[in-house]
């Protein structure tokens, strides 16, 4: 020893440059501090920066279709809850397999027509657990992604440790030139989304397959903003479009149409079998709640055999989209049930967030680098079937006052 104190890490110093930065972007991320009304969405309560509850209405809820908020979910939860208690009691190789899980399983197979499913406690984990192991499996295998997949996928692709080539965004010239230059023989993945939720952009399935049959690649698509949206029974763009016998993988979530939390993959019995026996992300975690899937499944067989509310849905979006367009705001071209206003500025999207909120009772959140490009930066609107015309009209107007005063660029 030398008498000489060695000099330190100052941890605190580089953690506050790291949140720094994000102010100095205008991309540091706030979250909001509310109450959903039960059987009354979109309106809800805000406790942040008031006295007590403020009335606000809700526009960016994934829960598209309300079902976190129909009453045959809300039944089925408290009778699962009353009947086997909360928690699942571990994992699913130790105590934490119900006759629940077993069912929705069944149900989720049913929806896709595919021989089998497995449940995973988000659309995060499944993308993940499933993209990662199936690649493992696979030696040599090369994965072609989107360049616009979820964070998930990507992370899923990143830790399988296997060669990955992007090909641009639903860009099938581009992808087939990735394909054609690998050896016949290597083992091949596709990875896309049916719709993308922040253009609202949809693949063309078909396409991506045919592409597929013809260099021999197996097939992954993400379906999470999709599932219980399109379709007659809620299956997808994959059911829509008459395409989901011919994906190899379809993933879905359960916390967005379907109203509750999870997430899945549905695919033949092998590939089930295989994810189930070596996924880290599905084995050594604790199962969902059989109270949670108790809702999932009384969602899942209620937006199978019911269109009211994707019809609703579709309505919603249709009508805001217009009255967005007539008001002269800068509206994204989509054919979905997305509805991103272009800003183009971090800053002044969250400007339009916080007035919004604060002025107006209307909660919207931006959307900023790195969930969008920088630059692109958007307001994500997802209208349900509960936003009636004269929520709208109040909307818009809001905003077109707000464009006006921030002195905005409207659409051309």
């Amino acid at each position: 020893m030398n008498g000489t104190t060695a000099p330190g890490v100052d941890y605190s110093r580089i953690f506050t440059q790291a949140i720094d930065r994000l102010h100095a972007e205008g991309r540091y991320r706030v979250f909001i501090d509310i109450l959903r009304n039960k059987g009354m969405f979109p309106n809800a309560r805000c406790f942040a920066g008031h006295n007590g509850p403020k009335p606000i209405t809700v526009w960016c809820s994934n829960d598209y279709l309300a079902m976190g908020q129909h009453p045959k979910v809300i039944a089925a939860m408290e009778e699962a809850l009353h009947d086997v208690g909360a928690g699942s009691g571990g994992t699913r190789n130790i105590g934490g397999n119900t006759h629940y899980h077993v069912d929705l399983e069944g149900e989720l197979a049913d929806l896709h027509g595919k021989e089998g499913a497995l449940l995973f406690t988000s659309g995060y984990v499944s993308n993940e657990a499933t993209l990662s192991t199936l690649a493992k499996v696979l030696p040599g295998c090369v994965i072609f992604s989107d360049e616009l997949n979820h964070a998930s996928m990507i992370a899923g692709i990143r830790n399988s440790g296997c060669e990955k080539r992007v090909f641009r965004h639903n860009d099938l010239a581009h992808l087939e030139e990735l394909l054609a230059a690998e050896a016949p023989d290597t083992p091949k993945l596709i990875a896309f989304e049916s719709v993308y939720s922040m253009d609202g952009d949809v693949a063309p399935i078909h396409a991506i397959c045919d592409l597929a049959d013809r260099y021999s690649a197996l097939t992954y698509l993400d379906e999470v903003h999709a599932v219980g949206m399109y379709g007659a029974r809620g299956g997808g763009i994959s059911e829509r479009d008459e395409a989901a016998h011919r994906l190899t993988i379809i993933e879905g979530t359960l916390g967005k149409a379907f109203g509750v939390m999870g997430g899945y993959i549905a695919a033949d019995r092998q590939i089930i079998d295989v994810i189930r026996s070596y996924a880290p992300g599905f084995i050594f975690t604790t199962s969902l709640s059989p109270v949670l899937v108790a809702g999932v499944l009384a969602s899942v067989r209620h937006l199978k055999s019911s269109s009211v509310e994707r019809d609703g849905q579709q309505a919603s979006a249709a009508r805001l989209k217009a009255m967005f367009a007539d008001a002269g705001l800068p509206v994204m071209d989509t054919t979905t049930h997305i509805v991103p206003l272009m800003v183009g500025d971090p800053v002044k999207a969250k400007k339009i967030s916080d007035v919004l909120l604060a002025q107006y009772g209307v909660y919207v959140q931006p959307i900023n680098y790195p969930t969008v490009p920088r630059g692109t930066e958007r307001l994500r609107f997802t209208p349900g079937p509960a936003h009636d015309e004269a929520m709208m009209r109040e909307l818009t107007d809001a905003l077109v006052e707000i464009w006006s005063r921030l002195e905005l660029r409207q659409a051309a």
